[in-house]
């Protein structure tokens, strides 16, 4: 991971001549993670990759924003955050999932099943959106819940509760028949990685090639 001197550096390199290299080295750093991480959020790979194209989209349109109060990848995460919520409100008005804004009282979704094998992903998956959301935020990308409130607009209160609750969850669906693992699970655990096929060039040139006409202002502009 670059540090945030390094990361100052290509955000200031592509601003400042927008430098395809310096692009596709924040790319080659961050894409393959965000990519992971709207898998795991959106359970929906049909959408994923539509989902982080457009976030990086965002991001780009942004970059000039960027003050380093947090680091490169956390601030990227809010874009694929805010993609995913979007992904879920029209998928709520089609009937077809629940979205973080109107969370399940359990905090679980239901199961096909009590007696399947349950591994981290189903896990995952059959907690709410919401709860979902701020497990991973927490505890696979380790921000504090000041920084969840802020990028999710709910008090941070809010998001320990849910953390909790979504911990809860998990231990309970990781404790049951034929599951393995331990109730530690969702702190020792790494979120989903890209698939085996995923490359960061295809999708950045493509955000490149989006984004030629609609030139970008100097880095401290």
């Amino acid at each position: 991971m670059a540090t945030a001197d390094e990361e100052r550096a290509l955000v200031d390199r592509f601003l400042a001549d927008r430098d395809e290299r310096a692009f596709h080295e924040i790319y080659r750093q961050h894409g393959p993670a965000l990519y992971g991480f709207a898998r795991n959020l959106l359970e929906r790979d049909a959408v994923v990759e539509d989902v982080v194209q457009e976030a990086w989209l965002r991001a780009v349109r942004r970059l000039p924003s960027f003050d380093g109060r947090s680091s490169l990848r956390a601030w990227l995460i809010g874009f694929v955050v805010n993609c995913c919520r979007e992904s879920w409100r029209d998928a709520r008005r089609h009937g077809s999932e629940q979205g973080p804004d109107n969370p399940r009282e359990d905090a679980a979704q239901p199961a096909d099943s009590h007696a399947e094998r349950l591994d981290l992903e189903r896990a995952l998956a059959r907690l709410a959106p919401g709860y979902r959301t701020v497990l991973l935020l927490h505890d696979l990308q380790g921000m504090t819940h000041e920084e969840i409130g802020e990028l999710l607009e709910i008090a941070p209160g809010t998001s320990k509760s849910q953390l909790a609750r979504a911990r809860q969850v998990l231990r309970s669906l990781w404790a049951a028949p034929g599951a393995r693992g331990t109730p530690e699970l969702a702190t020792r655990s790494r979120p989903r990685a890209a698939p085996g096929g995923f490359r960061a060039w295809p999708l950045a040139d493509s955000v490149l090639e989006r984004r030629t006409d609609d030139p970008l202002p100097p880095a401290h502009a």
